[in-house]
């Protein structure tokens, strides 16, 4: 049986998730800039799936360098040009993606709240904005904004292209302000938004995925 070291109230995912509450560990102090606490995230599905995920994604990513070698062949000025530099973005973003499963597979770091790929689109510089499509509820009140913020720790974590991890820092960073006032500083809520942030981060090359001992997941 595995210790639990989970510091928030509510895991989102896909399909709502299920609270699984924990008692709170002491965290050593963390330099500015670095993810308090992210050491002690533990994910709720296990070596199995972790291991089947790593191959699904290996092979997408297979398929991301044969379509970047294609296109770079005949790249040009113009549209197809800017299709390759896409492609390569996405494939190192996917590629950063793969680091991560390996990271939490091999010493428990940086394991991602899902492993799925959860349909999401939303245009990061609309002519008017609208509210992203998310399964919980917009209502930010203590509780739906616990449930809302895991959801978006779960999504940017989840991001294997370029156009998903700009677009959901645009979300986090129109939906952080909405919450009344007198839930605004959450602790849960709060954590969660900052290890969405840090995927984000990490997604983008601008840190790098950890490493060290740390809780393993479950056999």
């Amino acid at each position: 049986m595995r210790p639990v070291w989970v510091l928030l109230a509510f895991l989102g995912c896909g399909n709502g998730g299920t609270a699984r509450p924990g008692p709170v560990t002491p965290t050593p102090d963390t330099p500015h800039g670095e993810l308090a606490g992210e050491d002690l995230f533990v994910p709720t599905y296990g070596k199995a799936e972790l291991g089947k995920a790593l191959i699904a994604e290996r092979g997408a990513e297979a398929t991301g360098e044969r379509i970047v070698a294609e296109l770079e062949a005949k790249a040009v000025d113009g549209p197809g040009n800017d299709r390759w530099r896409i492609a390569r973005m996405d494939l190192e973003v996917r590629r950063r993606f793969i680091k991560s499963l390996e990271a939490c597979e091999s010493s428990g770091h940086a394991c991602p709240p899902r492993l799925d790929d959860p349909t999401w689109s939303y245009d990061p510089d609309p002519e008017v904005v609208v509210a992203p499509k998310v399964d919980s509820e917009l209502r930010f009140d203590l509780a739906s904004w616990q449930k809302l913020s895991a959801e978006l720790f779960g999504r940017a974590c989840a991001c294997r292209t370029i156009a998903c991890v700009d677009s959901m820092t645009v979300v986090i960073d129109q939906l952080e302000i909405r919450p009344m006032a007198e839930v605004q500083g959450d602790e849960t809520a709060s954590l969660s938004v900052m290890r969405a942030r840090e995927c984000l981060f990490r997604l983008r090359g601008k840190t790098a995925t950890p490493g060290g001992p740390a809780p393993s997941i479950e056999e």
